[in-house]
């Protein structure tokens, strides 16, 4: 878009990031995103695309029955986690991943942990301690380094010199110049608490909160706060935040649903998976055909 090309995106979803960050940071995003003059289409799927006899894309048909003429589609589908080639292994693998415990050694089928196949990366779904012992599939490849290495640790001591993986949950982007990151498990998160600056203004802290503890933290243009909000899920402090904060108060500081889509359907995808939850993504980016 910036580069002066007319845009339409496709979002399955009710707004853009809804599955990573909620409904309230979602509908940001998508203001955000109309206002740099994206064609924004909500709740729509693609059904098809329509190329010409040189093999070319030339329209893509949507699940409203709408048509756009297009020459570009950028596609985004998420991902399959590969195990199947673990199959009659004897692990306890499957479509969501490998079960394993917090040192990264692999469950077996019977839920027995073994001492010798040891997981890491994407495909990982282990118990985390900040986070009630959810089973957690951590998208990041900032995770797979480090569970890498705490896996390599284990594999080589035994017994006290092992250690867990704790490896903080984070994610960033940015969207026409604005900066977008978190930390924590946002997707965890059932309500969310503006606690530093304006939704309106999209620069901003919100934290979120589950059963009575911050779970996560996200900023838009706000980083500053990121560290400060790690260490309180690291702490396990209470949720809704009660402590004033140093610059200017939002003006509502009540916590709102945070708006996630019930885990059962598929949507844009989170970085962080929760056991249960494989979300499917589709969003498909593309710009319209230049006469």
């Amino acid at each position: 878009r910036e580069m002066g090309l007319p845009v339409t995106v496709a979002e399955r979803a009710g707004a853009p990031l809804v599955g990573a960050l909620g409904g309230v940071v979602g509908a940001v995003a998508a203001d955000l995103q109309l206002e740099n003059g994206v064609d924004l289409r909500t709740h729509v799927t693609v059904t098809a695309l329509e190329g010409d006899s040189a093999g070319r894309v030339r329209a893509v048909h949507l699940s409203d029955e709408s048509v756009v003429e297009t020459d570009v589609v950028v596609v985004s589908l998420g991902s399959v986690r590969n195990t199947e080639w673990l199959t009659g292994s004897g692990l306890g693998s499957g479509p969501r991943g490998i079960a394993c415990d917090a040192g990264c050694r692999a469950f077996d089928f019977r839920g027995i942990v073994t001492d010798d196949v040891f997981v890491a990366g994407d495909v990982a779904r282990s118990p985390h301690a900040l986070f009630g012992y959810q089973f957690l599939s951590l998208e990041h490849w900032g995770n797979a380094v480090a569970q890498a290495e705490t896996a390599a640790h284990n594999m080589i001591c035994r017994g006290a010199d092992r250690r867990p993986h704790l490896w903080m949950p984070a994610f960033w982007s940015s969207m026409f110049g604005v900066n977008i990151k978190s930390v924590g498990v946002p997707p965890m998160g059932e309500e969310l608490m503006i606690t530093q600056g304006s939704l309106a203004e999209r620069r901003f802290a919100g934290v979120y909160g589950y059963k009575g503890r911050i779970v996560a933290a996200v900023t838009f243009d706000n980083t500053r706060w990121l560290e400060f909000y790690q260490a309180q899920i690291e702490r396990g402090a209470p949720f809704p935040v009660e402590f004033p904060t140093m610059d200017r108060r939002p003006e509502n500081r009540q916590p709102v649903p945070a708006g996630f889509p019930d885990p059962s359907l598929p949507t844009h995808g989170p970085m962080v998976t929760l056991s249960g939850y494989s979300p499917a993504d589709q969003q498909l980016v593309f710009h319209p055909a230049r006469h």
